[in-house]
């Protein structure tokens, strides 16, 4: 028998249900698999009984002739999505033993479609960060490895724990949640895909919250047919969620036709970088080529409040996390710290916060906090709230002028070094998403996809945006550029 851990979730599927194997047998072959790789760190919380219980479950329906496409489909899940009672920390102290008497309705919806979680998923805390070396799991570490150099990288973040494990085959697809880049980050940088889709797409109750405004939930997957597949299982209205849009849920696979004749693409001049590395550019030149060649019809175009982009983002973002992680005191929520004879309620807080948060995360809160007060609230939060409206304008300019979607590269770089950027100013590693922070701004979806390698034999990845609530169109743009790429290349085993 074939190594099933090597299956796509497609090919997973149609061999479930053509009985060449079990869902016992496929929950098995990743169980093993993800044993054998602790040096990756990319589960941190694994429930093999549950995934077992799961995946008998799962067979009976096969048996019966009612499987939906995620029957028996291993999955991994960020520990950033609430899982009843399994630990849903989002990577941080201050949540350390708290097991969710719920499931979000993402995870809910996956159980329902029979699918067998493995695990929980290594991740930056609470979402912030590009590298996952927030976590107080310890980093993930990506599988891949620059050509004759053992120095471990970076599988990107914040969802780098579940880009490690779609990228080393240690499940057959895995969530994840994109703020400001932190799915497609970590795609590019693991040679996987990942779509961030339409904000209100899927829904983000029980999904522990980092900047409300900008927060999505979406899948991470070998390829492009497979995130189709996945979105479709995870989208969907939710009362529980007021920001949830009351929309019908496309088949995104059946749309998934390779034709993109007669498909207008833009390419934004705002997002040719100064220093951009020349690997990043050749690679944006042939991915416009072999659209061109699959139909597409490429035009200029301008984003011109592109630039803003990032400082309006690091403005909302950590202003939105200042609010939402106020919650975490030791009172309503959160694991208190130990107090001294004497301490009052507002050393409780101080002392519980200053051990439960870990240093980006109190930053982040820091300088939220700074830019909501009284005297600079109209200053910076107003002001960036501003820009983020002009933000969307120009993407709703281009779009109304015919554009069907826009190509950009994903990431400045390959993934780099654990540590290299330690000493850094912490903006040079907020630059890692200068690519994608527009696509969260505007709500828009926006989609990763493995273009090619670069000189050290790292993968490298072409980023899609897409008009709103048009996420098949997207994946369809997307399916036609995997195909031209050909990219198949794995990392070596070394774990």
């Amino acid at each position: 028998m074939t190594d099933l851990t090597k299956l796509t979730l497609a090919q997973a599927r149609d061999g479930l249900r053509a009985k060449e194997f079990t869902a016992p047998e496929l929950t098995e072959a990743y169980l093993g698999a993800i044993d054998a790789a602790d040096a990756l760190n990319a589960y941190v919380h694994k429930t093999p009984d549950i995934a077992r219980r799961q995946a008998e479950f799962a067979q009976t329906r096969i048996r019966a002739g009612m499987s939906p496409d995620l029957c028996g489909i291993p999955l991994g899940i960020k520990d950033l999505f609430c899982t009843t009672g399994v630990p849903s920390q989002a990577a941080s102290r201050i949540l350390d033993g708290f097991k969710p008497p719920y499931d979000s309705t993402v995870t809910e919806q996956l159980h329902k479609q029979g699918a067998v979680m493995l695990g929980k998923l290594n991740m930056d805390e609470f979402a912030m960060g590009s590298s996952n070396e927030t976590s107080c799991y310890g980093n993930a570490v990506n599988p891949w490895r620059r050509e004759g150099d053992a120095t471990p990288l970076t599988p990107g973040g914040s969802s780098g724990g579940s880009a490690s494990a779609v990228a080393a085959d240690l499940c057959a697809a895995a969530t994840g949640t994109d703020t400001g880049g932190s799915i497609r980050q970590p795609a590019a940088f693991t040679g996987i895909v990942g779509i961030k889709p339409t904000y209100g797409r899927v829904s983000r109750w029980g999904i522990i919250a980092f900047a409300s405004s900008l927060d999505q939930a979406g899948p991470m997957t070998k390829d492009v047919r497979d995130a189709a597949i996945m979105l479709r299982a995870m989208s969907g209205h939710d009362p529980k969620d007021s920001t949830s849009a009351d929309l019908p849920v496309p088949d995104f696979e059946a749309m998934l036709t390779g034709d993109i004749r007669g498909k207008v693409i833009g390419i934004p001049r705002e997002y040719r970088m100064e220093g951009m590395p020349q690997e990043i550019e050749t690679l944006w030149h042939d991915g416009t080529a072999m659209l061109r060649d699959a139909g597409a019809e490429i035009r200029d175009i301008s984003l011109p409040h592109t630039k803003y982009a990032l400082p309006a983002y690091y403005v909302i973002a950590p202003a939105e996390a200042s609010s939402n992680l106020a919650r975490y005191d030791g009172v309503r929520f959160g694991r208190r710290a130990k107090l001294a004879q004497g301490d009052g309620i507002t050393d409780m807080y101080e002392k519980t916060r200053a051990e439960g948060f870990g240093p980006e995360v109190q930053r982040r809160v820091m300088v939220g906090t700074y830019v909501l007060s009284a005297g600079y609230y109209d200053a910076y939060y107003n002001r960036a709230r501003k820009v983020r409206a002009l933000i969307k304008r120009d993407f709703d300019q281009v779009f109304a002028e015919g554009i069907d979607a826009i190509l950009t590269p994903a990431t400045p770089s390959s993934a780099f070094g654990l540590g290299e950027m330690a000493n850094a100013d912490p903006v040079q590693m907020y630059l890692n998403d200068v690519f994608t922070v527009t696509v969260n701004l505007a709500g828009l979806p926006g989609v990763a996809v493995p273009t090619g390698l670069d000189s050290k034999g790292l993968p490298l990845g072409l980023q899609l945006i897409g008009r709103p609530w048009e996420e098949g169109d997207l994946l369809n743009v997307a399916h036609s550029l995997e195909r031209a790429a050909g990219f198949v290349a794995k990392p070596d085993r070394w774990w």
